[in-house]
């Protein structure tokens, strides 16, 4: 087998995975993280939020069942909670609350929540194992030569807890990042999976003649948590459910944890931030019970809404979209650093576990690691032609479900309760259940459940729209 010289930059669950991959074909990994130790629980997102779930679907399940990694997908699933469908929640003209749920598939498969930290944890334990990779924290990447292939590092004695967007950084630790030692490691191929603000991307873009698109959408959010019920500490609605309260151009979700809490999150304008803001402490608690009936007092009190939305930060959200994603034989990013997209299909981190899957499938197909002497090519061309391939196929499968994500959004705020949404979910739920041969799905059934690429997923579903727009006239 052909060793090559892996450099990951990024230990999250994108840039883990994909040392795991690299290692078990027999790659030399190195993992260089800027943060601390994953793991250590003192050590601060880049996002802020201690705790974070997120939704975990068909495609990220089969990235790590392909990882060639024995144990690990059992470990991650036995960590998750089902969430058969969406709890839709509102306030009738009566004023009598009321619950309605909405099934994800007529097949009755179902989607996982899932604590970042915790399988997180679970593929950096899995590296830590293997002879072949080496994992370094407080590592920040500080320039690239792509074509003699060096990378350079500041290495820092102490973690990094700050962000840009909220610096909190201890006055004691200046004197250390003024003279942070620098080292250089030399690599066959550096994969960046470093987030949505790629110093991976940034040092690429100096080299590959990259097309670049960010966009800030009008909406913020916040965290919020609501806590076991106190008399027996059980959940305190329907654990397996995806729980929204739409709002017509805001909405609040609730996601189960395994403390038998839930995560919350409110996604609003900025407007409405700033408004709510700067209203009194009555006027939050007033705006929840007139928006999101049934959340403040009932789930959350008044006193700890006013915490949570004074205290946790309120945060944008960020599309990127760019191409290639390489750079000759030398460079690949993947995930969020290659097309973050907002959160409203939950596919953010599923969508890069599958990059992760799609980028080593052509590197098979490639002979990359085919050790063959009768082959015509070097490892160097096929590697090449390999991430060539990548871009190629990826960029339009990450386009679409970035735009899907983004459409997403209306369907979560107000059209769950739209009579035209629920019709054409049944109409095309009924037709898959009866008449399976003909291929019919919802897209969220593509999306979520099953492996086709995004690309042809939007093709799909739109034929289908055409299809019944058609039979209604």
């Amino acid at each position: 087998m052909t060793e090559q010289n892996v450099i990951v930059i990024g230990a999250g669950p994108v840039g883990a995975l994909a040392a795991l991959y690299a290692a078990n074909r027999g790659d030399n990994v190195e993992v260089y993280e800027l943060r601390a130790d994953l793991r250590d629980p003192s050590t601060t997102p880049l996002n802020f939020t201690k705790s974070i779930n997120l939704a975990l679907s068909e495609r990220g399940i089969n990235s790590m069942r392909h990882a060639r990694c024995e144990g690990l997908l059992d470990a991650v699933l036995s960590e998750t909670i089902a969430m058969h469908g969406r709890m839709i929640h509102g306030q009738r003209t009566n004023g009598k609350l009321y619950e309605e749920s909405q099934s994800y598939d007529a097949q009755g498969r179902y989607i996982r929540a899932v604590d970042r930290a915790g399988l997180n944890k679970r593929l950096l334990d899995h590296l830590e194992q293997m002879p072949n990779v080496t994992l370094y924290f407080n590592h920040k990447l500080t320039g690239a030569d792509f074509n003699k292939n060096i990378a350079w590092f500041e290495q820092r004695k102490q973690a990094r807890t700050d962000h840009a967007q909220n610096p909190t950084e201890d006055p004691s630790m200046k004197a250390e990042r003024e003279r942070p030692k620098e080292i250089s490691v030399e690599f066959d191929l550096l994969i960046g999976a470093d987030g949505a603000h790629s110093a991976s991307r940034y040092h690429m873009m100096k080299f590959a003649r990259l097309t670049y698109q960010q966009e800030y959408i009008d909406t913020l959010w916040c965290e919020f948590r609501i806590e076991p019920r106190a008399a027996d500490g059980s959940f305190a609605i329907s654990p397996n459910h995806l729980h929204i309260w739409p709002g017509g151009s805001f909405m609040f979700i609730a996601i189960p944890s395994l403390d038998k809490s839930f995560t919350c999150t409110l996604f609003a304008p900025e407007s409405y931030f700033a408004s709510l803001s700067t209203a009194t402490s009555d006027g939050l608690v007033s705006s929840f019970s007139k928006n999101f009936p049934g959340v403040c007092p009932e789930l959350i009190t008044p006193k700890e809404l006013r915490r949570q939305f004074a205290q946790n930060p309120h945060l944008p959200l960020i599309s990127i979209k760019c191409t290639p994603y390489h750079y000759k034989s030398s460079v690949v990013i993947l995930g969020d650093a290659a097309h973050a997209m907002v959160p409203f299909y939950g596919q953010g981190m599923n969508a890069g576990l599958e990059d992760v899957r799609v980028l080593f499938d052509i590197l098979d197909a490639h002979d990359v690691y085919n050790d063959s002497p009768n082959l015509a090519t070097t490892i160097k061309e096929r590697r090449e032609g390999a991430l060539n391939t990548y871009t190629l196929q990826r960029t339009p499968d990450a386009a679409a479900i970035n735009d899907l994500a983004l459409r997403n959004y209306e369907e979560m705020r107000s059209g769950v309760k739209s009579p035209v949404y629920r019709m054409r979910k049944w109409v095309e739920e009924t037709i898959n259940v009866f008449l399976p041969s003909l291929g019919w799905r919802t897209q969220y059934t593509r999306v979520s459940f099953e492996n086709q690429r995004y690309s042809e997923v939007e093709k799909a579903v739109a034929r289908q729209g055409r299809v019944i727009i058609a039979a209604e006239r």
